[in-house]
């Protein structure tokens, strides 16, 4: 292990350079930096999240439908993560549906295929994503761009918070491994509390209702989450990369879907 404090930056290299597609060199692996890596991993779903609004305003100024920018907004951070989180979502659902113990639904998690439980959670998902999408575009752009950027922001945080201390791996190789239990319990706990104040906070432009629900949002998507990340750990030991992805996708699903309510 290199004994050498991290640097604000070896964080950010490697939120950047193993979260998304952004040519980012990481220039440390290793656990001090996977450390600042989960704590930065809301500010690297922020970016991704923004860039995706951005093309869907473009569409939206050019004439498109709501669901035509829906989709493409969806489809941006899709190709930014190489469809990560997606491909652990879907291979996590395998797992769980398979009915092995716990090495034989991770030898399934492993496998380069998706099976049916999987292909079902994936259309499922990325249905339900671009529908909120399309119906806060049809309100305005604005809280399509803002919710998609909050909920995406959730999304991360519940990396960090699956990464935390007293969260084992279930493999002892790969990305979950590298990052399993690096971030100390306190701050995890302090990224999702101000991840959620500034979710509040950005929902305030749309009135107090706005800020009460943009607020839920993100709770509630993280607690979505966390029932999940309970369940990876009762049924696989501890967590992997796909773990993560698949926390990533129901943390933003649900939260988009609280945005559609009231």
């Amino acid at each position: 292990m290199n004994d050498t404090p991290a640097r604000p930056t070896d964080g950010l290299r490697f939120a950047f350079g193993t979260l998304t597609v952004l040519p980012v060199t990481v220039t440390r692996w290793d656990r001090r930096a996977a450390r600042g890596g989960m704590l930065c991993a809301p500010l690297a779903g922020l970016v991704v999240a923004l860039a995706a609004a951005a093309l869907g305003a473009v569409l939206l100024a050019l004439g498109a439908s709501a669901l035509v920018a829906a989709v493409a907004t969806v489809a941006v951070p899709a190709a930014l993560t190489r469809g990560l989180h997606l491909d652990g979502l879907a291979d996590v659902a395998d797992g769980l549906g398979s009915g092995k113990d716990a090495d034989g639904a991770l030898r399934v998690m492993k496998q380069s295929d998706i099976g049916p439980f999987g292909v079902l959670t994936l259309v499922l998902v990325l249905l339900a994503q671009i529908a909120v999408v399309a119906q806060l575009y049809a309100d305005s752009w604005a809280r399509g761009a803002v919710g998609f950027a909050v909920t995406h922001a959730a999304a991360r945080t519940a990396l960090t918070l699956a990464a935390r201390r007293g969260v084992p791996a279930a493999r002892p190789d790969g990305l979950g491994a590298a990052v399993a239990g690096v971030v100390p319990v306190r701050y995890a706990a302090g990224t999702g509390a101000l991840t959620v104040l500034l979710a509040t906070v950005a929902g305030a432009l749309f009135g107090p209702y706005g800020a009460l629900q943009h607020g839920s949002a993100v709770l509630l998507g993280l607690g979505a989450s966390e029932l999940l990340l309970r369940r990876c750990r009762r049924r696989f030991g501890g967590v992997t990369g796909d773990v993560f992805g698949a926390l990533a996708e129901v943390s933003l699903t649900v939260g988009l879907f609280v945005l559609t309510l009231g």
